[in-house]
């Protein structure tokens, strides 16, 4: 059984990737009881840090990730959760949550 690293809080960051193109979804963080339901669910099951609860992606938004596989990082310290999406991954309606840019002149 692969080693989980969780940080000083109990949680540690998962990664949502589409199964079918590979984009990166999203970044959530799980505990060790959000990891335990997505693995015995077969639904992304997070943390949320500023409710302090359990959130079933798309419980509430209806977009949904049903969950492929799940692979724990070489270090222990990161999930990556292979879904398939239902609408929008991100909060905002976007597809991705990672639709800014970043350039080097941002951070000069």
């Amino acid at each position: 059984m692969p080693t989980v690293t969780y940080n000083a809080d109990g949680l540690v960051p998962a990664i949502a990737q589409d199964a079918e193109t590979h984009e990166v979804l999203m970044m959530a963080w799980m505990n060790e009881e959000a990891l335990r339901r997505t693995l015995t669910t077969g639904k992304a099951t997070y943390w949320s840090r500023s409710r302090q609860e359990h959130w079933v992606k798309g419980e509430t938004s209806g977009h949904h990730q049903a969950v492929e596989s799940v692979a724990v990082d070489c270090d222990g310290d990161t999930i990556l959760l292979t879904v398939r999406q239902t609408g929008a991954a991100c909060h905002t309606g976007n597809r991705t949550c990672f639709f800014t840019p970043l350039t080097a002149q941002d951070v000069l």
